[in-house]
């Protein structure tokens, strides 16, 4: 057994959409991509000492999987997102070139629940809204590892939006950044 975490980067208000470009997964009309670009390397760098530090694969939406696609390869060996298996939840891409990319269908929060019953690493999904919403209201996700910024955006899409499976966490870790961002990390206790 493994367990699935979630990495999230979110506003105060609770916004994870497009934190780190302006176009960021063709954001459709979110005018406030970008928002994370001021506390990046800042926030990266705990990032890499917490989350990235030992072996894991990573469980990617396809938007996210495209976005990653496009910029890690060039990264090299050096990257940890390099070597990790990825697993990603499609029904449009046929073909995954990244290297270490397997493709997953169907009923993603079964295929998830059987990635999870296996021997491995532990699963990270980084972004990938979508599909962190189909963990959570299947009650798949073990760890919600959140970096909240220190900045409002008002609209876009929330990480605990409407029709949120109600819960209770337990925080386990905190830690500030001297920028003004937090890290937060829960572990699910039950229902409420």
């Amino acid at each position: 057994m493994r367990e699935l975490a979630i990495l999230t980067f979110q506003t105060l208000d609770g916004v994870m959409q497009a934190p780190r470009l302006p176009d960021e997964h063709g954001s459709s009309g979110f005018e406030r991509g970008g928002w994370a670009a001021p506390y990046w390397d800042d926030v990266m760098e705990q990032v890499g000492r917490v989350a990235m530090a030992t072996a894991y694969d990573v469980l990617l939406g396809r938007r996210t999987y495209e976005l990653f696609a496009s910029n890690f390869p060039a990264a090299g060996d050096k990257h940890p997102m390099n070597k990790a298996r990825k697993f990603v939840a499609t029904s449009t891409l046929s073909e995954l070139e990244w290297e270490n990319s397997v493709r997953i269908t169907g009923d993603i929060a079964a295929e998830v629940a059987r990635l999870k019953s296996e021997d491995g690493p532990l699963l990270q999904v980084h972004g990938s809204w979508e599909l962190v919403q189909t963990l959570m209201s299947h009650r798949l996700i073990d760890e919600y590892r959140l970096w909240t910024f220190p900045i409002v955006v008002g609209s876009g899409k929330r990480l605990f939006g409407e029709g949120t499976v109600p819960a209770a966490l337990k925080l386990t870790r905190t830690e500030p950044c001297a920028s003004g961002a937090v890290m937060s990390i829960y572990r699910p206790t039950g229902e409420i």
